[in-house]
């Protein structure tokens, strides 16, 4: 049997934390999207384009997501396969992309988002408001 080292046995034990974390969080989140056939990641996208107006370039949904191009391009054909985004070549850049939500997406997300906004709140109602703003500064750091 091979011993493996683990170099920095805590931030192993993070790591694992941080997983374990993420799939309970995820699971209470994804249950009632899956439902409605949409994608964690799609209905990200759909919120985003809600809160800025219907409408933005790829490029800048995928900035604010951290999505690949790939990933970006895969999720935004899906959405727009289902009816709830249309994407568009820009008249002023005919090399970039415009996605737009369409009255269906619009419509996902405001009947959606009430109780996913609940269901966030319970899968965060563990911690005080310190140890969220503590946890979010943390995942920043890591992610940077």
């Amino acid at each position: 049997m091979t011993l493996l080292e683990l170099g920095d046995p805590l931030a192993h034990r993070a790591l694992q934390a941080l997983l374990r974390a993420e799939t309970s969080v995820r699971r209470a989140l994804a249950a009632d999207l899956a439902r409605e056939g949409v994608s964690p990641a799609g209905f990200s996208a759909l919120v985003v384009l809600t809160t800025a107006g219907g409408s933005a370039e790829l490029r800048a949904l995928r900035r604010r997501l951290g999505w690949s191009k790939a990933n970006a391009t895969e999720v935004t054909l899906t959405l727009e396969s289902r009816g709830l985004v249309v994407r568009r070549r820009l008249a002023t850049d005919r090399r970039a992309t415009a996605v737009d939500l369409t009255p269906a997406g619009h419509e996902l997300v405001e009947r959606l988002f009430p109780g996913h906004a609940d269901r966030v709140s319970t899968a965060f109602s563990a911690l005080d408001e310190d140890e969220k703003r503590s946890f979010a500064d943390l995942c920043r750091k890591l992610a940077a």
